[in-house]
Parts: structure tokens; C-alpha cells; sequence
């Protein structure tokens, strides 16, 4: 399974450091919606590359413009990296009803914005599945993209780099995202 991520590059920086790709930011985790730093590092990423771009987007949906500015992280320029997943890997898919039916979730519970009661859920899960890679879950901005969300015990199993790239204004997906947010994109200048 192919799936992206969008995260803060630093130049040079091997793939599993700070600023690489494969990064897990254990230290800065603790208030999105499967944190739980006590017991596992998580990373977020998404089947559909559009989906990554928008979550780290829309925070800045009433700016009105898409800036080059937006695509930033602590001085450090966003990248888009795509990683493949053992295809092997077990993810919990909480977008199927078996699922949550097993597992006594509601689809409401699942998408709620109440961080302490979707990160309950996760260690739940996590504890309960000491074979699970992740949970699969819908986008809350766009029910059709879906998340993922992965446990630090696939780093040292079945995931692996295999294409990164600089998000740029000028980039399809990420004007893709901006209009989707209602941001405006710049008019591209002729060469």
C-alpha cells in the first residue's frame, strides 16, 4: 500500500532523523487525534496525496490566498513524501462497519473533534492489537480521502521511502487542496 505524508524537510537529514521523511515526532505528539506519546509515536498519512496536503493546509483556510509562505513548518519547507506499506500490514479499517461494529465504535466517535475520546480509542486499539500497524480512518474534511494513521512498530518493518518531492504553489496537488479549502492560488506567470 502506497500512502503519503506531509512533513517538515531538512535538508540532508536522513530519512528516520528529524526532518526526514520517516521521522517519528514522538517528542511533539500529544493533542492530535490518535496521540498517545506514553505508549506509541504515530504518523499521519493519507492513501490520497490531496488529503495530506489539505490537513496541513487548513489551518490556514481563512488566509484567502495560497501563499508560498503557507508551506512552511518551523523555517523548514513542507515535503510530500510517499511511503509503501507492507502489503502484509494489518490496519484496523474504521471505516468499515464490521469494524466498528467488533469493536463497539460509532461513526460519530470516530470522526469527533474530542481529542481525549479518539485518543482513548487508539490505546485502546493499540493495546488490544499488538499486530496492528495502524488505524484506517476517513478524512474529516472530505469523507471519500482516506487517513491513516500509523503505529511506530511498522519503523523497523514494511515501511519504506519510495518518492519525496518540495511542495510548491505551482504544484497540481497542492493548488488541488488549496481550492478545495477555498484558498485562492496565485496565477501561474508565463516562462
Amino acid at each position: 500500500m502506497i500512502v503519503h505524508r506531509v512533513f517538515p524537510l531538512a535538508a540532508g537529514a536522513p530519512p528516520s532523523d528529524p526532518g526526514g521523511a520517516l521521522w517519528w515526532p514522538r517528542s511533539l505528539q500529544g493533542t492530535a487525534r490518535h496521540d498517545n506519546p506514553d505508549r506509541y509515536a504515530c504518523m499521519y498519512v493519507s492513501e490520497v496525496e490531496v488529503s495530506t496536503i489539505a490537513e496541513a493546509l487548513a489551518p490556514f483556510r481563512s488566509s484567502g490566498e495560497l501563499t508560498s509562505d503557507l508551506l512552511v513548518r518551523a523555517g523548514l519547507p513542507l515535503a510530500l513524501a510517499s511511503l509503501e506499506l507492507d502489503d502484509e500490514a494489518h490496519v484496523i479499517d474504521l471505516d468499515d462497519p464490521g469494524t466498528l461494529l467488533r469493536e463497539q465504535l460509532a461513526p460519530s466517535r470516530v470522526a469527533t473533534r474530542q481529542r481525549a475520546l479518539t485518543q482513548a480509542d487508539a490505546a485502546h486499539l493499540f493495546d488490544n492489537h499488538p499486530e496492528a500497524a495502524g488505524l484506517r480512518w476517513w478524512s474529516t474534511l472530505d469523507s471519500s480521502w482516506l487517513n491513516v494513521t500509523l503505529f511506530d512498530r511498522v519503523a523497523t518493518v514494511g515501511l519504506e521511502l519510495s518518492d519525496m518531492r518540495l511542495l510548491t504553489t505551482t504544484d497540481e496537488r497542492v493548488r488541488e487542496a488549496a481550492s478545495f479549502l477555498g484558498l485562492s492560488s496565485p496565477t501561474p506567470r508565463a516562462p
